[in-house]
């Protein structure tokens, strides 16, 4: 298959998103068995919003952000990102993907403990391809309230200060896709809300923001709640009762 690299995008530019999973099944061999994370489903976002993916432990969540984000590929079915189709892509054809397209923000952080904030940050904008990428690590340090903070390494930061990293290396990439697995799930509450107003500023600044989440609570921020379990979409809409302020969040 040929792919063609995705256009960059500017800071000014709208941020036009796509995602599209048509009849997707991800199937994994375990031992002798044969376990079924995703079945036949199918998924579709055209629109910039705060899409939440709402799961218990082995709904298939974490596979099914997996595919949208290029790490894995589906049994059968088909995946497109922004139109090009990634089904059957090449390692090398997915990193371009996620180089110009999609951010991840990992549960465990995944930012390097011997680099500094600046440099863990700026470490995303360069595998973007960013001209800019020393100046645009700044920025989003700035834009997550660690402006203060880029010289300290990990180990000298709250998991909330690591999380904020973790958030600012994937906003300096500049791509429109941003994808949460379970951004809250190491985190206090007070913390926690707090990456939730930060990503929800995301959204409402033209990105796609996608969070996979097991808890119920946090989807009633979203725009739009999709639901798994045992690897289907089981309901796809608006949250019950509308869309709720971060500040009526307990848990």
């Amino acid at each position: 298959m040929s792919l063609q690299p995705m256009a960059a995008v500017s800071a000014t530019a709208p941020l036009g998103t796509r995602i599209d999973l048509d009849d997707v099944t991800r199937r994994y061999r375990v031992g002798d068995a044969t376990v079924t994370a995703l079945d036949t489903v199918n998924l579709h976002v055209d629109e910039t919003a705060f899409v939440v993916v709402l799961g218990a432990s082995g709904s298939g969540k974490t596979t099914l952000l997996n595919m949208i984000g290029a790490l894995d590929t589906p049994t059968e079915g088909s995946v497109r990102i922004n139109g090009v189709d990634i089904t059957a892509a090449s390692r090398a054809q997915r990193r371009q993907v996620r180089r110009t397209t999609v951010g991840f923000i990992f549960q465990s952080f995944n930012i390097f403990p011997s680099l500094t904030a600046l440099e863990n940050v700026r470490f995303g904008a360069d595998a973007a391809g960013r001209s800019d990428a020393a100046a645009a690590a700044r920025a989003t340090l700035d834009e997550v309230g660690l402006g203060d903070r880029v010289d300290h390494f990990p180990h000298q930061m709250s998991g909330g200060e690591q999380q904020r990293v973790a958030i600012a290396r994937a906003l300096a990439t500049g791509n429109p896709i941003l994808l949460a697995d379970e951004p809250t799930g190491e985190l206090d509450f007070r913390t926690g809300v707090q990456i939730l107003e930060l990503l929800r500023r995301q959204a409402e600044a033209g990105k796609t923001v996608v969070v996979v989440t097991h808890n119920r609570e946090i989807s009633r921020v979203a725009d739009r709640v999709v639901e798994l379990s045992s690897g289907r979409i089981v309901s796809d809409g608006p949250p019950s009762g509308g869309r709720a302020d971060i500040s009526e969040l307990r848990w």
